[in-house]
C-alpha cells in the first residue's frame, strides 16, 4: 500500500514542493518528510478529497515548518536569498541590474496577491506545472486554475505598468 501510495504521487509532490522552494535537494528531503507523514496519519485520511490533494496538503505543511525553521535561523526571506546575494555579490553591467531589479519587482507584486493566486502562479511558472496538475493539487478545477493564472497575470501587468508610471 505505501509503496504504491509513494510511487503513484512522489512526482506530483516533488514537483509540487520543487515549485515552491527551487530547490532539488529540499523538494527531495520534504517529499520523504511529506510521505513519512502520510503514512503515519494514513488512518485519519477520511477520503474528502482526492489523494494528491491531501497529499500536498501534508507537503504545503511541511514546507511552511521547513521557512519558518529557517526564517528564524537566517532573519531573510527564503525566497528573496540567493537573488539579493546575486545583487549584492555581483559586479554586472547596468543592463543586468534593471534586468534583476525587473524580476525582483515582479516578485514583490506577486507577493501581494491573494495566496491561492500566489500559489497558482510559483506552480505555473516555477512547477512548470499544467493547470490540471495545478487544479488537482490546490483541490480545484483545471478550470479554476488556469482561471486565477490569468487574472493573476492581467493583475501584474496593471500593478507593474504603475510602478513604471510612478518611478
Amino acid at each position: 500500500m505505501e509503496d504504491k501510495l509513494y510511487k503513484n504521487y512522489s512526482m506530483l509532490v516533488y514537483n509540487y514542493l520543487y515549485s515552491l522552494s527551487k530547490d532539488r535537494e529540499l523538494a527531495e528531503e520534504l517529499t520523504q518528510e511529506t510521505f513519512y507523514k502520510a503514512i503515519k496519519n494514513i488512518k485519519k485520511f477520511e477520503g474528502n478529497s482526492k489523494v494528491s490533494t491531501w497529499l500536498c496538503q501534508i507537503a504545503k505543511n511541511e514546507w511552511r515548518t521547513y521557512v519558518a525553521k529557517e526564517s528564524k535561523i537566517k532573519q531573510i526571506p527564503i525566497e528573496d536569498e540567493n537573488y539579493i546575494d546575486k545583487l549584492i555579490l555581483e559586479n554586472t553591467a547596468e543592463t543586468e541590474v534593471e534586468e534583476k531589479e525587473a524580476v525582483l519587482n515582479l516578485y514583490k507584486e506577486i507577493h501581494k496577491l491573494d495566496q491561492k493566486t500566489k500559489e497558482v502562479i510559483y506552480l505555473r511558472i516555477k512547477g512548470d506545472l499544467s493547470f490540471k496538475e495545478i487544479g488537482e493539487i490546490l483541490g480545484e478545477s483545471e478550470e479554476w486554475a488556469r482561471i486565477t493564472y490569468y487574472r493573476g497575470k492581467i493583475k501584474l501587468k496593471e500593478e507593474l505598468r504603475n510602478d513604471k508610471k510612478r518611478m
